[in-house]
């Protein structure tokens, strides 16, 4: 895995391909259905009979799993669970859940969500971990593993859902509630009276940054105490309109996430119907690959080689998709506290879109901790970031007030 690559740069670069990719209901080309993800031959991922009668978060399966050399001392446990995707509709999900040997019933529980590049269903975390190649967890290990000396349990949510629509933000929200809610459910854990923290950066903070916001409305029982977020993209639509046309080294990625979306939005985000036959070639490719084959196909290509059109095609529904996944339009507040943080400079996000969002929330009356760092690029600040985002949900969980500095 390129660690030079986040989906942060992703999100930015498929917005494009998105702009100029023609969204006209009046085409006369053949209609060209979504690409999905072959099922995992793990019969464990796959949906169950009572899935459609299971309430969000209700475990549906749940096995132990081997142990993790990366995490010494803790027990894993897998848990299926029914949740929603963005057309309301049940779906199967996945989330591992690590328990320290130090850990007491109502001890803490953390939910990490990771960076998860990828379309094919053994990019999830859950399978990562199981890899003789663990790149995804080798930078979070320290982190994790710091909270788990300290007893505190922790879920890493396969946020992307099993279709891996990756580029839906809104969803990765929706599964993190809901994993949270099974781990919950599942009484040998211990985690039914735990206090709850959140922690993600870029893309894994897109999925905590929507969790804190939706969970009012969507999992008010949940007792979260602290949630901490950085380098969220934070409008979707800002970056549409800032981005040029050139051809860029992790296109693969962006036209990756293109796939994501159109599995999401099928209807909304016709992707497949305007791509040229290269475009197709491109995309059944990648449509079972992980970060570095990604990357490979889509190397040296730009939105031109792909589409059948670049006229820039600003559809409604088009930007209504991306301005649900954008934090900066969606009315929620969060009522659990907040730190969030950022580079001072960060060529890769909208900045203003996440200082529009913060004021909004502080005007509302959150308790949000805002902090800016000295960084040189997107990657540096989460490094830098991670020591105080830890500090503080660790004070949260002592009981300690939450400073504001709204």
């Amino acid at each position: 895995m390129l660690r030079s690559v986040t989906s942060t740069t992703v999100a930015t670069i498929v917005l494009v391909a998105l702009s100029v990719i023609p969204l006209s209901v009046g085409t006369s080309m053949a209609a060209a259905q979504p690409i999905y993800p072959a099922p995992d031959p793990d019969s464990f991922y796959a949906a169950t009979a009572e899935l459609g009668r299971a309430a969000p978060g209700a475990v549906l399966a749940v096995r132990t799993m081997p142990d993790l050399p990366m995490f010494p001392g803790t027990t894993s446990t897998m848990i299926k669970f029914r949740s929603t995707n963005s057309a309301g509709t049940p779906i199967a999900a996945t989330t591992t859940v690590l328990t320290p040997s130090n850990h007491v019933p109502g001890g803490p529980l953390l939910s990490y969500q990771h960076i998860i590049n990828g379309l094919g269903t053994q990019c999830a975390v859950s399978r990562v971990l199981y890899t003789d190649n663990p790149d995804l967890m080798i930078r979070e290990a320290p982190a994790l593993n710091a909270v788990l000396l300290r007893g505190w349990s922790v879920v890493l949510p396969d946020h992307l859902g099993p279709t891996s629509a990756y580029g839906a933000a809104r969803l990765g929200g929706v599964l993190t509630l809901d994993s949270l809610r099974a781990a919950r459910n599942v009484a040998r854990l211990g985690l039914a009276d735990s206090p709850i923290t959140m922690l993600g950066y870029s893309g894994g903070g897109m999925a905590t940054a929507w969790a804190a916001a939706l969970a009012p409305r969507y999992a008010p029982e949940l007792p979260l105490v602290g949630v901490a977020a950085g380098g969220v993209p934070m409008n979707l639509v800002t970056m549409l309109e800032g981005i040029g046309y050139s051809p860029h080294p992790v296109f693969g990625l962006a036209f990756a996430a293109a796939i994501g979306l159109e599995r999401e939005y099928p209807a909304r985000l016709p992707i497949s119907e305007y791509l040229n036959p290269a475009g197709m070639a491109v995309r059944d490719r990648i449509a079972n690959s992980c970060t570095n084959d990604i990357l490979i196909a889509g190397a040296g290509r730009s939105v031109t080689d792909v589409a059948t059109s670049t006229s820039l095609a600003y559809e409604d529904r088009a930007r209504a998709v991306l301005r649900e996944n954008s934090l900066e339009f969606y009315d929620g507040i969060p009522t659990t506290p907040i730190f969030q943080w950022r580079a001072f400079y960060d060529a890769l996000i909208p900045m203003d879109a996440i200082d529009n969002t913060i004021r909004r929330y502080c005007a509302a009356g959150a308790r949000v901790q805002y902090e800016l760092y000295p960084s040189p690029d997107h990657l540096s600040a989460a490094v830098l970031g991670m020591p105080a985002a830890l500090s503080w949900l660790d004070a949260r969980v002592r009981g300690e007030p939450a400073p504001s500095n709204c």
